[in-house]
């Protein structure tokens, strides 16, 4: 039996090893199939937000063309009416239909072979004679290096919201510099050019927020932050969404202002009345900004990487989850065979306590009916065996009846008010029966006022009777003492009353205290000495007790012995007092 049962064990813990190498091996298949998930789901938002970036900056570019384009009044208008009145008239026209993405505009003239600045008026409309901007000073270096025909300089990257653009354009397109002219027109010596600033706060507060919902989503604004730097000198802030605030990775960037992107309406001809390189960039295919796009409260990479370990969590718990299924399933069915191990050995010792009474009563029934009792000692004898025996039986049907009537939930009857005291000394005199004879020694120690209890006195003198005989049945071993003792206690809950049933035997190990209250436990002490019992003693007076709203306990008490403690509840205040002068 115990070769089947280590057996057993060995198989399971064998299955349990498999299965939770199993289990690993699908947590690292999981995880490397989760990290490969990741990635893809990383790379097509990237590329899902840098194709809404690239479609941005194209929309943000052909804005600012267009809207530059459509300052540069047409050729034979500067040619009738001069470059001033001709762009005054064409600023007109323009601020009618757009929006105000200019801050500021001038105009550079080529008079006495030097260059004039001339600063419009924005409301008037009108051009006057001014001084260059300071924050002008490298577009005017520009200027002066046409002037003395020099290798033009870059534009420095503090200037870069600066676009200039020439008036002659389009007359270079339709008569080269090359060759004798055409029509009796040629070239002026220099040519007039038009400056315009950008407006970073028509920028800031209208042009860019409406891209952003438009191509980010309509949260495009609140779940990114947004940085606009030069590009060539990163350090240069132009505009950002949330000041002060940095990034040194963003999710993802695009140019901004780039030249090649510039593309002037074409004429009724169908040719293009401005050159995109009479723009003129730092470079030709060099964007002069750059959108730094950073999602907001954590960076793509990661919310990518959290909602990973989030995944691995998820699947990592559904692992687990099975792995103690499993184990659960296996600890349960174990449980269930020495559970049904358990039942079996009660059948059996059942089985004996009946066949050994029924023996006893048979023999002491065929000697009476024999007549070989014929002194009237000797019948009283087998009279007195007889009723021992039977008192044995009634008292096994008893505890298997009771049993069965726990088991279906009929634990106790009808309660009512009764004194402890008194339940105490009839579960002693129950008891007689078995301390009396065998010299025991029963010490009773009872505070005075205990409170009324609610209870099955039947069903409660039962529960403390089985405490008494098993305090006999175990805990005389050097001692014929048995202490029983009562008194009122709290719980933090109300009133109750602790009685402790006690003696001075060796007492329970440590590890099978936790047992002895199940359904057909034995110690194994007493499987060893062979002492009668079925298993079901102390179990049905958890029962009696938990269905009074009690609790029992056992521990070991000093010096030696066992300690079983309960605790009935008080009944309320009021029965308390009704019944303070009739029970005892």
């Amino acid at each position: 039996m115990r070769s089947g049962r280590f057996s057993n064990l060995w198989l399971s813990s064998i299955f349990i090893g498999l299965l939770a190498l199993l289990c690993a091996v699908l947590a690292l298949v999981q995880n490397r199939w989760i990290y490969e998930i990741s990635l893809a789901e990383r790379d097509r938002l990237h590329s899902a937000l840098q194709s809404d970036l690239n479609r941005l900056s194209r929309d943000f570019d052909r804005t600012i063309a267009t809207s530059s384009s459509g300052l540069v009044p047409p050729f034979p208008n500067v040619s009738n009416l001069g470059s001033q009145a001709a762009c005054s008239r064409q600023y007109q026209r323009w601020r009618v239909t757009n929006e105000p993405i200019f801050r500021r505009i001038g105009l550079v003239q080529w008079e006495n072979g030097r260059p004039e600045f001339y600063l419009l008026n924005m409301d008037t409309a009108k051009f006057a004679r001014a001084e260059w901007p300071p924050e002008w000073s490298g577009m005017r270096k520009r200027f002066e290096a046409r002037m003395n025909d020099l290798p033009v300089p870059a534009l420095p990257p503090p200037e870069s919201a600066l676009l200039e653009a020439s008036l002659f354009g389009s007359l270079h397109g339709r008569f080269p510099w090359q060759g004798a002219p055409r029509d009796g027109f040629g070239p002026p010596p220099k040519e007039d050019w038009l400056v315009v600033e950008l407006s970073l706060d028509y920028l800031r507060s209208s042009l860019l927020p409406d891209l952003f919902g438009k191509y980010l989503g309509g949260s495009g604004t609140t779940a990114y932050d947004t940085k606009i730097v030069v590009d060539s000198q990163p350090t240069i802030e132009i505009l950002a969404s949330t000041p002060d605030h940095r990034f040194d990775q963003p999710d993802a960037s695009v140019g901004l202002l780039n030249m090649s992107n510039f593309e002037a309406p074409r004429g009724p001809r169908g040719e293009h009345a401005m050159r995109r390189e009479w723009l003129s960039p730092i470079a030709s295919n060099q964007p002069r900004w750059r959108l730094l796009v950073h999602r907001r409260g954590s960076s793509l990479e990661s919310t990518i990487n959290s909602a990973r370990l989030r995944n691995i969590a998820l699947s990592g718990g559904i692992l687990l989850l099975i792995l103690t299924t499993v184990v659960a399933s296996l600890r349960y069915s174990r449980r269930s065979q020495q559970f049904a191990a358990l039942q079996m050995n009660f059948v059996a010792g059942v089985s004996h306590e009946l066949r050994t009474p029924l023996t006893v009563i048979r023999t002491a029934a065929f000697n009476l009916r024999g007549r070989l009792a014929t002194r009237p000692d000797q019948v009283e004898k087998y009279a007195k065996l007889i009723q021992n025996e039977s008192e044995k039986l009634t008292v096994l049907v008893d505890q298997v009846l009771r049993y069965g009537a726990a088991s279906a939930g009929h634990v106790i009857g009808e309660r009512r008010p009764i004194g402890v005291e008194g339940l105490i000394d009839s579960s002693i005199k129950s008891s007689s029966a078995v301390y009396a004879p065998a010299g025991v020694v029963i010490e009773k120690r009872i505070d005075p006022g205990l409170p009324v209890i609610f209870a099955d006195e039947l069903a409660l003198k039962h529960a403390l009777q089985n405490l008494v005989d098993n305090a006999v049945k175990y805990g005389l071993e050097g001692s014929g003492w048995i202490g029983i003792s009562a008194e009122a206690v709290s719980d933090g809950h109300g009133g109750c009353v602790e009685i402790r049933v006690t003696d001075h035997g060796p007492g329970i190990p440590a590890d099978e205290q936790v047992h002895v209250f199940e359904a057909f436990y034995r110690g194994k002490r007493a499987v060893a000495d062979q002492v009668h019992g079925t298993g079901l003693g102390l179990n049905l007076v958890r029962s009696i007790i938990e269905a009074h709203g009690g609790t029992i306990r056992v521990s070991n008490a000093a010096p030696r012995g066992a300690e079983f403690i309960v605790r009935i509840p008080a009944a309320p205040q009021g029965v308390q007092n009704v019944f303070a002068n009739t029970l005892g």
